[in-house]
């Protein structure tokens, strides 16, 4: 990876446009593979151009994929079957399949049914824990029944697996009486249950006190009256059975139900309720809440899009906080680079004359240098920052690539479509591949760039190669 980065970085080389194609629907990269037509078509981008890997027969609408999580395990695992030790896409259906599809070929694997008495609709991961979850819709008191005084206590149900082999942990349900009655919505990560509620608070349970009895895949169990875990029509039964709330971890209350947990040690980022903290972010620890040192953060942005702040991905215990006009990585007490500062208000003519804006511009103007996202490229450690400029009245885009470490801007990357802000843009910076998917209306389109020899630099290689 050392070797690539240096090659990255040298003035011969630069990422090129190499692919485009569009769709009516969503488009979704992860880990070298982009996806078309909900999940159906699949495309390499390990080639210097995209290749089609495989293309799905076309599904009902009953058996289109809802959602999908792709798989890989870890290199020092030793498993039993040797397509465990593959890439795999785990795609849930709308009729409560959950599939595992080869990531090469999109064979099928394994299939488990759910469950014919609940609709799950999502998936998510708790990838220290290797397990991921399917949650359920969730069940709303209809007119009739709050006209009749029936109270739907349960909320929602999450069906827990784990990977390397897939086996279910157990189908846990979420009940009223159980967590409360304001509860809106319920995620599992570093295995911790995570529960949000309709008065902005926010509450950490174990997983781990939570789980009771075990079930296995294709065996038999008395919770199904003999019947196979997994099968049609009996899916999986409800084994995780909560009385009494088990005691809560940790609670904070907090805008949008947003709490961050990380760091070294661990503190948890939020923004407190109060109308006063609106537009600042507070960052506590997680042993005992108090304030960490310079632990309020507030970019004063003005702008129509807020500023965000999350823990670094490489675990070095830093925070990046990204607003329009500045990006900003600290560690929990001091800052430690600034990328780019504010624009100034006051304008100097040609003259000599200083002339003060009367309306303060918006710090995210389409007409201004404005910081978009950023990107982390953890085996290369380098930082992509996406950066807009509209000033030929298009809106314009390039990728400054910075040094993880020291924030050195080592080279920059244009791209030759126009950036039009108003749209939703991603952008992913996979080694020496970038992809940008962006939406304009109901059309999707995908952009990829692939780190390529300058034309002018191609014949000295080869006359390099040659007299070698």
């Amino acid at each position: 990876m050392k070797v690539l980065r240096g090659i990255l970085l040298q003035d011969n080389r630069d990422f090129i446009k190499a692919w485009s194609k569009t769709s009516k629907s969503t488009i979704m990269y992860e880990s070298g593979k982009i996806y078309f037509e909900n999940y159906q078509n699949c495309y390499s981008c390990v080639h210097s151009e995209p290749q089609l890997l495989y293309k799905l027969p076309k599904r009902s609408k009953l058996e289109k994929f809802e959602d999908a999580l792709l798989c890989q395990s870890p290199l020092d695992n030793t498993l039993t079957s040797p397509s465990d030790h593959k890439p795999s896409l785990l795609a849930l259906t709308a009729n409560n399949w959950l599939y595992r599809l080869s990531a090469e070929t999109g064979e099928e694997l394994q299939r488990v049914y759910l469950s014919s008495n609940h609709k799950f609709r999502y998936l998510g991961w708790d990838v220290s824990q290797e397990m991921f979850y399917v949650k359920s819709v969730q069940n709303k008191d209809t007119l009739l029944a709050r006209q009749a005084g029936i109270t739907q206590n349960t909320v929602m149900h999450l069906a827990i697996f784990h990977v390397f082999p897939l086996q279910v942990v157990g189908m846990l349900e979420i009940n009223k009486k159980v967590f409360g009655n304001s509860v809106t919505d319920v995620v599992l990560s570093q295995g911790v249950l995570v529960v949000s509620y309709s008065n902005k608070s926010v509450k950490l349970y174990s997983f781990k006190h939570i789980v009771q009895r075990k079930l296995t895949l294709g065996k038999q169990s008395s919770l199904l009256g003999g019947k196979t875990v997994g099968d049609v029509p009996f899916g999986i039964p409800v084994n995780i059975q909560i009385t009494d709330c088990p005691p809560v971890l940790f609670e904070v209350s907090c805008t949008d139900n947003s709490v961050q947990i990380g760091g070294y040690p661990w503190h948890y980022i939020y923004t407190p309720l109060h109308k006063n903290h609106k537009g600042t972010h507070h960052i506590c620890s997680l042993k005992d809440s108090t304030m960490a040192t310079n632990g309020i953060q507030n970019m004063n942005c003005y702008s129509l899009e807020s500023d965000g702040i999350f823990f670094h991905p490489d675990d070095s215990g830093r925070i990046i906080h990204v607003g329009p006009s500045v990006l900003v990585r600290s560690k929990l007490n001091v800052s430690v680079l600034h990328l780019l500062q504010p624009t100034s208000q006051v304008t100097v003519t040609s003259s000599g004359r200083t002339v003060k804006k009367r309306f303060r511009q918006l710090d995210d103007d389409p007409d201004q240098e404005t910081f978009r996202m950023v990107e982390y490229e953890d085996e290369l450690d380098l930082l992509a920052v996406v950066v807009t400029n509209g000033e030929e009245g298009e809106g314009r885009a390039h990728i400054r690539l910075h040094d993880n470490q020291s924030g050195q801007l080592l080279r920059t990357v244009d791209l030759v479509e126009p950036w039009d802000e108003t749209y939703r843009h991603e952008l992913f910076f996979d080694k020496d591949t970038i992809v940008h998917i962006e939406q304009k209306n109901s059309n999707f389109c995908c952009h990829v760039y692939k780190l390529k020899a300058l034309p002018g630099q191609k014949k000295k290689l080869a006359q390099r190669a040659s007299s070698t």
